[in-house]
């Protein structure tokens, strides 16, 4: 039987607040542990929580971006549920009054749009973290308190794929918005999945299982992969589908289990009696909308229009919010209406270069000036494509510029008709079986050929005339 895969996914979003969301204490990360802790987030009796109007600000911003509906009337609820990171046994949370439902965000997939839904975007606060080491556990409650944004999907992704490209363009939207510093490693973006399968053609959801400990978005595709064939198997034997929550295990590829799934009803919420209920004007709300940046998509059309990408290379440009800036940057600078010369290094050698460093276009420091420098020496035919890419390698390491570094490595391509005519005759006298070959036709050996005068040059030769040349030579 074919199945299909329903995935719904729910994304954890730490704000870049200066302090906590119902304390003054600071979020600062990598501090001493238990030292960014007050009365307040620690849940001592008697004290009262105050929430942070930033944070607010930024969830609004957020939801907003996400085509949300911002809700007029929202409240705060108590989740309960008992962990050793959790010091008040209750999580502050929303329940059934959210700051905002029913917004949406489009993928691609194979080409083509694809709307996901997004059921709400709502506030509550983080936990602790527990350390495991030496045998023993330990609890730092610097994270408690710090505002945290619960993003829901709708059960919309149907491949692991899908999950990755949402999960993709999610983070860049937030990275526009510069309301969280999206760093996985330290907890500040963190991702759950619900997954289920079903008979193609059924409307009824299967029985789903939550996959927690993924902490890259690689982490939640294999496990979402994993889970498929997993489901797979069980529904294919006949063997019973449970309800869980499943962890990924990094090192060993697989899922594993660590408890049924709760269900709301075993957090048994209430509104919080601490903390009113909130009222959102709508004046707030349309500055917060007009404040708002030029998101991907809105930037990716823009660029097609003015500078004549093509959606595929826009596309690739802006996902990063300061590669985008480095990249437009660079077309404005480049010379004449066509651009496809300056797009071609962004998305080729460059990208290449800052995936060798694991790094982002904009963090390899490259002067755009010194790149269009580069790229006129290889439209002159001054040096070789081959080289001008080595050459872009010496200037990322040493800020060298273009001119200096091709001076010093005496790369200058060779074109002169009488420098290259020696070379070929040695070629063809050395290669009868190639000429022959050319000769009758066998348009690789021509390629064979001119490769050996590009060895014999040690590749300083212009391929494009010395192709020209033997052509000429032998016909």
């Amino acid at each position: 039987m074919k199945y299909q895969t329903v995935i719904g996914l729910e994304v954890h979003l730490q704000l870049n607040t200066k302090t906590k969301a119902f304390c003054g204490c600071s979020t600062d990360f990598g501090k001493a542990p238990n030292s960014n802790v007050c009365p307040v987030c620690l849940g001592f009796p008697g004290t009262l929580p105050v929430y942070n109007r930033q944070a607010l600000n930024f969830a609004i911003k957020l939801a907003l971006a996400f085509n949300c509906q911002i809700q007029e009337h929202t409240k705060f609820d108590r989740k309960n549920y008992f962990y050793p990171d959790l010091p008040k046994a209750y999580q502050i949370s929303q329940y059934d009054l959210p700051l905002s439902r029913n917004g949406y965000l489009d993928i691609f997939v194979n080409s083509s749009p694809k709307r996901i839904g997004i059921t709400r975007v709502h506030l509550e606060e983080d936990a602790g973290k527990l350390i495991h080491e030496a045998g023993i556990s330990l609890v730092d409650f610097n994270r408690t308190g710090i505002p945290l944004l619960e993003i829901v999907s709708e059960p919309d992704l149907n491949s692991p794929q899908e999950a990755f490209d949402y999960l993709t363009s999610l983070k860049s939207i937030i990275e526009y918005l510069d309301v969280s510093d999206c760093d996985m490693e330290k907890g500040s973006l963190r991702c759950d999945a619900n997954i289920s399968l079903r008979p193609e053609g059924a409307q009824e959801l299967g029985v789903k299982t939550e996959l927690k400990n993924m902490n890259s978005f690689k982490g939640v595709k294999d496990a979402l992969t994993f889970e498929v064939e997993r489901q797979t198997q069980l529904l294919d034997t006949g063997e019973p589908m449970i309800q869980e929550t499943r962890l990924w295990d990094v090192e060993r590829g697989i899922t594993v289990a660590m408890r049924t799934k709760e269900g709301a009803k075993d957090y048994r919420y209430f509104p919080d009696p601490d903390l009113t209920v909130f009222n959102i004007d709508s004046s707030m709300v349309n500055r917060i909308k007009t404040d708002l940046p030029e998101l991907p998509q809105e930037k990716m059309q823009r660029l097609v229009k003015e500078y004549g990408l093509t959606e595929y290379d826009a596309k690739i440009l802006v996902n990063s919010k300061n590669d985008a800036k480095f990249a437009e940057d660079c077309l404005q600078a480049y010379p004449g209406k066509d651009k496809k010369e300056m797009v071609n290094w962004l998305i080729g050698p460059l990208l290449s270069e800052a995936n060798l460093r694991k790094s982002k276009l904009h963090e390899l420091k490259l002067d755009k000036n010194e790149l269009i420098s580069l790229i006129g020496f290889v439209q002159r035919q001054e040096i070789s494509h081959l080289a001008a890419k080595s050459v872009l390698n010496q200037m990322i390491d040493t800020g060298k510029t273009a001119k200096n570094l091709i001076q010093e490595g005496n790369l200058q391509q060779i074109s002169d008709t009488k420098d290259l005519t020696s070379v070929i005759e040695t070629v063809i006298q050395e290669n009868s079986k190639s000429v022959n070959d050319f000769k009758a036709g066998k348009t690789n050996a021509l390629m064979y050929l001119v490769g050996q005068v590009m060895k014999k040059s040690s590749g300083k030769a212009n391929p494009k005339v010395v192709s020209e040349l033997i052509k000429g030579r032998l016909s």
